[in-house]
Protein backbone atom coordinates (compact mmCIF):
# COMPACT_ATOMS: atom_id res chain seq x y z
CA UNK A 1 0.00 0.00 0.00
CA UNK A 2 2.96 2.58 0.69
CA UNK A 3 4.37 1.54 -2.38
CA UNK A 4 0.95 2.25 -4.24
CA UNK A 5 0.42 5.54 -2.43
CA UNK A 6 4.09 7.25 -3.29
CA UNK A 7 3.52 5.47 -7.22
CA UNK A 8 0.16 7.56 -7.32
CA UNK A 9 1.70 10.82 -6.21
CA UNK A 10 4.49 10.60 -7.85
CA UNK A 11 2.45 10.11 -11.31
CA UNK A 12 0.35 12.74 -10.43
CA UNK A 13 3.13 15.19 -9.67
CA UNK A 14 4.67 14.28 -13.26
CA UNK A 15 1.41 14.50 -14.68
CA UNK A 16 0.44 17.99 -13.66
CA UNK A 17 3.84 19.38 -14.14
CA UNK A 18 3.50 17.92 -17.98
CA UNK A 19 0.27 19.29 -18.17
CA UNK A 20 1.38 22.68 -16.86
CA UNK A 21 4.40 22.96 -19.59
CA UNK A 22 2.48 22.13 -22.36
CA UNK A 23 -0.40 24.19 -21.37
CA UNK A 24 2.32 27.45 -20.95
CA UNK A 25 3.48 26.51 -23.99
CA UNK A 26 0.70 26.64 -26.14
CA UNK A 27 -0.23 29.87 -24.33
CA UNK A 28 2.91 31.36 -25.50
CA UNK A 29 2.20 30.26 -29.08
CA UNK A 30 -0.91 31.73 -29.01
CA UNK A 31 0.48 34.76 -27.51
CA UNK A 32 2.96 34.59 -30.75
CA UNK A 33 0.34 34.54 -32.71
CA UNK A 34 -1.43 37.48 -31.42
CA UNK A 35 1.83 39.51 -31.99
CA UNK A 36 2.52 38.35 -35.85
CA UNK A 37 -0.99 38.78 -36.35
CA UNK A 38 -0.34 42.63 -35.64
CA UNK A 39 2.69 42.40 -38.03
CA UNK A 40 0.53 41.05 -41.02
CA UNK A 41 -1.91 43.86 -39.85
CA UNK A 42 0.86 46.31 -40.13
CA UNK A 43 2.19 44.78 -43.36
CA UNK A 44 -1.35 45.13 -45.37
CA UNK A 45 -1.71 48.69 -43.61
CA UNK A 46 1.66 49.62 -45.19
CA UNK A 47 1.11 47.83 -48.47
CA UNK A 48 -1.95 50.08 -48.92
CA UNK A 49 -0.68 53.09 -48.46
CA UNK A 50 -0.12 55.45 -51.67
CA UNK A 51 3.54 54.18 -53.36
CA UNK A 52 6.48 56.43 -52.39
CA UNK A 53 8.62 58.19 -54.68
CA UNK A 54 12.70 58.39 -54.75
CA UNK A 55 12.53 61.46 -52.45
CA UNK A 56 10.43 59.69 -49.91
CA UNK A 57 13.05 56.84 -49.35
CA UNK A 58 15.74 59.38 -49.11
CA UNK A 59 14.32 61.19 -46.42
CA UNK A 60 13.13 57.87 -44.53
CA UNK A 61 15.44 58.07 -41.40
CA UNK A 62 14.57 54.40 -40.33
CA UNK A 63 14.43 51.86 -42.76
CA UNK A 64 12.45 49.70 -41.18
CA UNK A 65 9.63 52.17 -40.81
CA UNK A 66 9.16 51.64 -44.85
CA UNK A 67 9.48 47.98 -44.84
CA UNK A 68 6.27 46.76 -47.56
CA UNK A 69 5.56 49.87 -48.70
CA UNK A 70 5.35 50.65 -52.19
CA UNK A 71 7.45 52.81 -54.27
CA UNK A 72 7.84 54.01 -57.62
CA UNK A 73 11.39 55.22 -58.23
CA UNK A 74 13.18 57.32 -60.42
CA UNK A 75 16.65 56.91 -61.55
CA UNK A 76 19.53 55.04 -63.23
CA UNK A 77 20.75 51.09 -63.01
CA UNK A 78 24.67 51.70 -61.75
CA UNK A 79 26.36 49.61 -64.82
CA UNK A 80 28.49 46.23 -64.77
CA UNK A 81 26.79 46.15 -61.09
CA UNK A 82 24.30 43.21 -61.96
CA UNK A 83 24.67 40.30 -59.57
CA UNK A 84 22.92 36.92 -59.80
CA UNK A 85 22.01 35.06 -56.33
CA UNK A 86 22.11 31.27 -56.49
CA UNK A 87 20.00 28.29 -55.33
CA UNK A 88 16.85 30.57 -55.30
CA UNK A 89 13.72 29.19 -56.63
CA UNK A 90 10.71 30.83 -57.45
CA UNK A 91 7.27 28.46 -57.94
CA UNK A 92 9.44 25.50 -57.33
CA UNK A 93 11.99 25.69 -59.44
CA UNK A 94 15.94 26.32 -59.22
CA UNK A 95 17.51 29.24 -60.47
CA UNK A 96 18.65 33.08 -59.72
CA UNK A 97 17.58 36.01 -58.53
CA UNK A 98 18.74 39.06 -60.28
CA UNK A 99 20.01 42.09 -58.38
CA UNK A 100 21.24 45.57 -59.52
CA UNK A 101 21.85 48.69 -57.62
CA UNK A 102 19.80 51.59 -58.76
CA UNK A 103 21.35 55.16 -58.27
CA UNK A 104 18.29 57.20 -57.14
CA UNK A 105 17.48 60.25 -59.11
CA UNK A 106 18.99 63.61 -57.81
CA UNK A 107 21.04 61.58 -55.24
CA UNK A 108 24.22 59.67 -55.26
CA UNK A 109 22.80 56.97 -53.07
CA UNK A 110 21.60 54.04 -54.72
CA UNK A 111 19.17 50.98 -53.86
CA UNK A 112 19.73 47.48 -53.89
CA UNK A 113 16.62 46.09 -56.39
CA UNK A 114 15.54 42.54 -57.03
CA UNK A 115 14.52 42.48 -60.15
CA UNK A 116 13.79 39.03 -60.61
CA UNK A 117 14.15 35.68 -61.38
CA UNK A 118 15.61 33.45 -64.07
CA UNK A 119 16.39 30.13 -64.49
CA UNK A 120 19.72 28.36 -64.39
CA UNK A 121 21.64 26.97 -66.97
CA UNK A 122 22.07 23.10 -65.54
CA UNK A 123 24.54 22.27 -68.40
CA UNK A 124 26.71 24.75 -67.67
CA UNK A 125 26.39 26.04 -64.32
CA UNK A 126 28.88 28.69 -64.74
CA UNK A 127 26.75 30.36 -67.55
CA UNK A 128 24.16 33.59 -66.33
CA UNK A 129 21.61 34.18 -68.77
CA UNK A 130 21.23 37.94 -70.74
CA UNK A 131 19.65 40.42 -68.77
CA UNK A 132 18.44 43.38 -70.41
CA UNK A 133 19.47 46.71 -68.68
CA UNK A 134 18.67 49.71 -70.05
CA UNK A 135 20.88 52.25 -69.93
CA UNK A 136 19.79 55.99 -68.76
CA UNK A 137 16.58 56.97 -66.80
CA UNK A 138 14.16 54.08 -65.55
CA UNK A 139 11.12 53.59 -63.12
CA UNK A 140 11.12 51.25 -60.92
CA UNK A 141 7.91 49.63 -59.33
CA UNK A 142 7.85 47.60 -55.92
CA UNK A 143 8.06 47.18 -52.61
CA UNK A 144 10.77 47.65 -49.61
CA UNK A 145 12.13 44.26 -48.17
CA UNK A 146 15.00 43.74 -45.85
CA UNK A 147 18.15 42.64 -48.00
CA UNK A 148 18.24 39.91 -49.57
CA UNK A 149 17.97 36.69 -47.62
CA UNK A 150 21.10 34.80 -46.71
CA UNK A 151 21.44 30.95 -47.44
CA UNK A 152 23.91 29.03 -45.87
CA UNK A 153 27.73 29.07 -47.16
CA UNK A 154 30.32 27.22 -47.26
CA UNK A 155 33.42 29.10 -46.59
CA UNK A 156 34.22 32.75 -47.70
CA UNK A 157 31.71 34.66 -49.53
CA UNK A 158 32.53 34.51 -53.04
CA UNK A 159 33.09 36.66 -56.10
CA UNK A 160 31.77 36.99 -60.04
CA UNK A 161 28.56 37.44 -61.12
CA UNK A 162 27.04 34.22 -59.32
CA UNK A 163 27.29 34.62 -55.55
CA UNK A 164 25.19 32.80 -53.01
CA UNK A 165 25.05 35.58 -50.72
CA UNK A 166 25.78 39.69 -50.67
CA UNK A 167 25.96 41.99 -47.58
CA UNK A 168 25.02 45.86 -48.47
CA UNK A 169 28.48 47.14 -46.71
CA UNK A 170 30.54 44.67 -49.12
CA UNK A 171 29.05 45.80 -51.95
CA UNK A 172 29.11 49.68 -51.20
CA UNK A 173 32.69 49.28 -51.23
CA UNK A 174 33.06 46.99 -54.35
CA UNK A 175 30.97 49.14 -56.35
CA UNK A 176 31.67 52.46 -54.97
CA UNK A 177 28.22 53.18 -54.44
CA UNK A 178 26.59 54.12 -51.38
CA UNK A 179 23.24 51.61 -51.05
CA UNK A 180 20.68 51.82 -48.63
CA UNK A 181 20.30 49.63 -45.50
CA UNK A 182 17.03 47.51 -47.22
CA UNK A 183 15.99 46.86 -50.98
CA UNK A 184 13.49 47.19 -53.10
CA UNK A 185 11.63 44.12 -54.39
CA UNK A 186 10.70 45.11 -58.18
CA UNK A 187 6.92 44.66 -59.34
CA UNK A 188 5.01 45.18 -62.28
CA UNK A 189 5.54 44.22 -66.08
CA UNK A 190 8.33 41.98 -66.50
CA UNK A 191 9.60 43.25 -70.15
CA UNK A 192 12.79 42.09 -69.49
CA UNK A 193 12.37 39.21 -69.21
CA UNK A 194 12.73 38.23 -65.59
CA UNK A 195 9.82 36.47 -63.31
CA UNK A 196 8.26 38.51 -60.31
CA UNK A 197 5.82 35.33 -59.33
CA UNK A 198 7.65 36.60 -55.35
CA UNK A 199 6.28 34.80 -52.48
CA UNK A 200 3.14 36.46 -50.60
CA UNK A 201 4.63 38.30 -47.29
CA UNK A 202 3.10 36.84 -44.79
CA UNK A 203 4.03 36.56 -40.77
CA UNK A 204 3.38 33.21 -40.43
CA UNK A 205 0.40 33.54 -37.67
CA UNK A 206 -1.00 30.29 -39.28
CA UNK A 207 2.01 27.71 -38.15
CA UNK A 208 1.78 29.55 -34.00
CA UNK A 209 -1.86 28.20 -33.98
CA UNK A 210 -0.61 24.87 -35.45
CA UNK A 211 1.53 24.92 -32.72
CA UNK A 212 -0.78 25.96 -29.84
CA UNK A 213 -2.94 23.28 -31.39
CA UNK A 214 -0.30 20.64 -30.77
CA UNK A 215 0.66 21.63 -27.26
CA UNK A 216 -2.97 21.87 -26.10
CA UNK A 217 -3.78 18.61 -27.34
CA UNK A 218 -0.97 17.13 -25.72
CA UNK A 219 -1.60 18.78 -22.36
CA UNK A 220 -5.12 16.86 -23.02
CA UNK A 221 -3.51 13.78 -23.62
CA UNK A 222 -1.94 13.74 -20.85
CA UNK A 223 -4.84 14.62 -18.53
CA UNK A 224 -6.58 11.51 -19.94
CA UNK A 225 -4.47 9.47 -20.06
CA UNK A 226 -3.77 9.89 -15.97
CA UNK A 227 -7.35 9.96 -15.52
CA UNK A 228 -7.46 6.17 -17.57
CA UNK A 229 -4.78 4.75 -15.67
CA UNK A 230 -5.40 6.04 -12.65
CA UNK A 231 -8.93 5.62 -11.78
CA UNK A 232 -11.11 4.08 -15.04
CA UNK A 233 -8.49 0.95 -15.55
CA UNK A 234 -8.32 -0.04 -12.02
CA UNK A 235 -12.09 0.01 -11.74
CA UNK A 236 -12.75 -1.83 -14.54
CA UNK A 237 -9.96 -4.39 -13.64
CA UNK A 238 -11.78 -4.62 -9.85
CA UNK A 239 -14.96 -4.56 -11.03
CA UNK A 240 -13.76 -7.65 -13.82
CA UNK A 241 -12.32 -8.99 -10.45
CA UNK A 242 -15.31 -9.17 -8.86
CA UNK A 243 -17.46 -10.59 -11.32
CA UNK A 244 -14.80 -13.61 -12.22
CA UNK A 245 -15.16 -14.13 -8.35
Amino acid sequence: MRGSTWRFWLVTLATLLTMAVTAALGLWQLDRAAQKRNLQASIDERAALPAWSEADVLRMADPDAGLHRAVRLSGEWVPNATLFLDNRQMEGRPGFYVITPLRLAGSTQAVLVQRGWVPRDFEDRSRVPEVVTPEGGVGVEGRLAPPPGKLYELGKAGAGLIRQNVDLEALTQEWGVPLLALSVVQTGDADDGLRREWPVVAAGVQKHHGYAFQWFGLCALAGFLYVWFQFISPRRKRSLHVSDT
